[in-house]
């Protein structure tokens, strides 16, 4: 009868053991956001300068929201690049926005002083919208189009001369096939 046991015991536990092993091989950073194409979840921002932003603020242009830390190596690898693209396109129909998350305001705001940040930024004080996007890694950064719908993604750092022709084909409307990959930090 033990045998026996034993063998219906191995037999039930051992597949969930094999899966939940197979799951620790994989790297989440290759995981495919179910976002590609969806409206972008609403939500409302408190910036560094006082003012509140919603997503339906920014309806009718073709969105940049990047999700970032100070502490963060590959934020601050592309935190130049992201003023420069901002730079190349702040007079067209598109907006950038930078989230803050996990960081204090005081280390948040030496970092936008530091790299000399123009565009929007704020904090996600309790993680909301990070966790409403699905972020497990930053920098994090979504394309929405005009409509609201999010276009691409790309987990890690990203250069200018993406961020200007993602945010062009976001405000035509064209959704990308697949997520940009770089280098990047897991949330704490």
């Amino acid at each position: 009868m033990p045998v026996r046991r034993f063998v219906i015991t191995l037999l039930i536990i051992g597949p969930l053991l094999a899966l939940l092993a197979y799951g620790f091989t994989r790297d989440s950073h290759y995981i495919v956001s179910p976002l590609l194409a969806k409206p972008a979840t609403p939500f409302t921002l408190k910036l560094f300068d006082g003012r509140t932003l919603t997503l339906d603020d920014l309806r009718g242009k073709a969105v940049f929201l990047n999700f970032w830390a100070s502490w963060c190596i590959p934020c601050r690898d592309e935190a130049r690049e992201l003023e420069t693209a901002w730079q190349k396109i702040k007079d067209k129909n598109m907006v950038f926005l930078g989230v803050a998350v996990q960081d204090t305001d005081q280390n948040a705001l030496e970092f936008l002083k530091e790299f000399n940040i123009t565009y929007p930024n704020g904090k996600d004080e309790a993680a909301k919208i990070a966790v409403d996007y699905g972020t497990w890694g930053i920098p994090e950064s979504f394309f929405i189009d005009p409509q609201g719908r999010i276009t691409y993604k790309h987990v890690g750092a990203i250069r200018a001369a993406l961020v200007v022709s993602k945010l062009e084909e976001a405000e035509k409307g064209i959704v990308s096939a697949q997520e940009g990959k770089g280098d990047y930090s897991a949330i704490k």
